[in-house]
């Protein structure tokens, strides 16, 4: 299972631009890095409406990188919602500790909405959060675990 381990972390490394040690060159720990990511800031810093999905993104990503106080105060700007909304949003994100969202599934959920999460969706590297920034480490083998325990589903 080692060996099948390392085989898969070498292929998620290549396909996201990173070398052999796992660590990307280009990836930052600053959120607006981001192109994404400073697109959600710059309008929650405006107060303007990013939607349901906008705001679950932004907590799903920005809880890795922001203290918590930080978040609320960005996300408690949003028209028609509470400080203590905005709370419960990020207490859920932790608590279910869903990871970041892979660009296809942020493209869904931007369907589903007004407001474009995604600022330029025709740029396919647009939105790939796991190119542009660098999680904490536990981020990685938490979706190493998952796809583990997905192949093992299946072999069963």
């Amino acid at each position: 299972m080692a060996q099948a381990k390392q085989t898969a972390n070498d292929t998620d490394n290549r396909s996201n631009g990173q070398g052999q040690n796992g660590q990307g060159q280009d990836r930052s720990g600053d959120l607006r890095d981001s192109p994404m990511m400073a697109h959600l800031l710059r309008a929650l810093e405006a107060k303007e409406d990013i939607g349901h999905y906008g705001r679950l993104v932004f907590c799903m990503i920005a809880r890795h990188f922001l203290e918590d106080d930080e978040i609320v105060r960005l996300l408690s700007g949003q028209p028609d919602h509470s400080e203590e909304d905005m709370r419960g949003l990020l207490a859920q994100v932790k608590a279910r500790d869903y990871s970041p969202p892979k660009r296809e599934r942020i493209l869904q959920w931007q369907a589903q909405q007004e407001f474009p999460i995604i600022p330029d969706p025709e740029d396919p590297d647009s939105g790939n959060v796991y190119r542009e920034l660098q999680f904490p480490e536990q981020v990685y083998e938490h979706i190493q675990e998952y796809y583990e325990e997905k192949a093992e589903a299946q072999a069963a």
